[in-house]
């Protein structure tokens, strides 16, 4: 459905932080694109996937660090943080040219539309904690919470969960190459935790020496066999793949991953990781898919590993939106918020040479 004849010009900010929000971007991008010129605002530094996105801005942004056992890495986030050049960088982004402002949980682009005064859409998995209704763990987190509710904010929210916690939370967006697939089992278990060393995995791996594993790993750039462990370097294409076709997935408590698991029926073991508040609350939201949570590979991994492979499949995830009805609710309430003064007419109509922040 088009909700205007105008071509927009849209901004869509997103947290490269991980691999979950570029893939999800790389989806969208095309839809978007139905509707005007989208350029891409990528913040961040520790993405390991080719984003075959239209880059307009980059920034290093705020970045999350791993570190080998399963938690993040406090010094190195400490290290990389500056809040001069993220300031400087939010008033250089020229928001002010853009019909609409779509953003992926980006605090750049959150304070440029503050200082602006700019509407925007605050859109994706984030966005859905906005809600009190959002599964949280038995323990709150107060800094946890505040983070996810305060790091980027924006005028209106559409949030994206495993189900649809409130009127304004819509079901995940999955990539077109998993709608369309026909999963088999082949008797491996893709894994995918960043947030662990290739060393700690193989040697928890090898003691189910009978299981073949196929690791993700963003330290290889060609295929690595480590005993019944292939190391494989991160694609989106080959993480898809190997997903599609396998008996069981491990990864984190994130949201992408998980939730493309789901919808393929595939067996779901979560590791999240430790001191990230939003994936103890995705914990809790997949426990109710019947999702075994363990809080780190210790002695009892292996015995865990069996019970796990030997027991049911987790409830199923019904998608109640496609991609298309979600990327036109999100044009549809983007332009019911922008009231444009004349001011502002003439500045989206005028020719700008303005972009100083770091081109792609």
């Amino acid at each position: 459905m088009q909700y205007t004849n105008k071509k927009l010009k849209i901004l869509y900010a997103v947290q490269a932080t991980g691999n979950g929000h570029i893939a999800r971007a790389m989806q969208l991008v095309p839809y978007l694109q139905e509707y005007g010129e989208v350029d891409v605002f990528l913040s961040g530094s520790n993405s390991n996937l080719d984003a075959t996105l239209p880059i307009k801005y980059k920034s290093k942004g705020l970045s999350l660090f791993y570190g080998n056992r399963g938690g993040l890495d406090y010094l190195r986030m400490w290290k990389e943080l500056n809040l001069g050049r993220l300031w400087k960088e939010a008033h250089e982004l020229p928001v002010k040219k853009y019909d609409l402002v779509i953003n992926d949980f980006e605090s750049i682009t959150s304070l440029a539309c503050k200082l602006k005064k700019v509407k925007s859409i605050n859109f994706g998995h984030q966005a859905s904690f906005m809600s009190d209704n959002t599964p949280k763990p038995a323990k709150h987190d107060f800094i946890g919470e505040w983070v996810l509710k305060h790091y980027a904010t924006a005028t209106n929210n559409i949030g994206l969960h495993f189900e649809s916690y409130d009127d304004f939370i819509y079901s995940p967006i999955i990539k077109d190459n998993i709608i369309k697939a026909q999963p088999t089992d082949k008797g491996y278990v893709a894994v995918y935790l960043a947030h662990y060393s290739d060393e700690v995995l193989i040697n928890a791996l090898n003691k189910c020496a009978d299981i073949p594993f196929q690791v993700f790993s963003k330290r290889v750039s060609s295929v690595e066999q480590k005993g019944n462990v292939t190391l494989m370097p991160i694609s989106n294409e080959g993480f898809n793949n190997s997903m599609i076709n396998a008996a069981g997935v491990i990864t984190g408590a994130g949201f992408e991953t998980p939730a493309e698991a789901l919808y393929l029926g595939k067996k779901l073991l979560c590791l999240p990781i430790r001191g990230q508040y939003e994936q103890l609350c995705n914990a809790a939201a997949l426990e109710r898919f019947w999702i075994p949570i363990i809080d780190k590979i210790d002695e009892q991994f292996t015995s865990t590993m069996y019970q796990w492979l030997s027991g049911l499949h987790p409830r199923p995830l019904q998608l109640t939106k496609s991609t298309q009805d979600i990327v036109d609710i999100v044009i549809e309430k983007g332009l019911s918020q922008k009231v444009v003064n004349q001011s502002e007419e003439e500045y989206f109509f005028t020719p700008h040479h303005h972009d100083s922040l770091s081109m792609a």
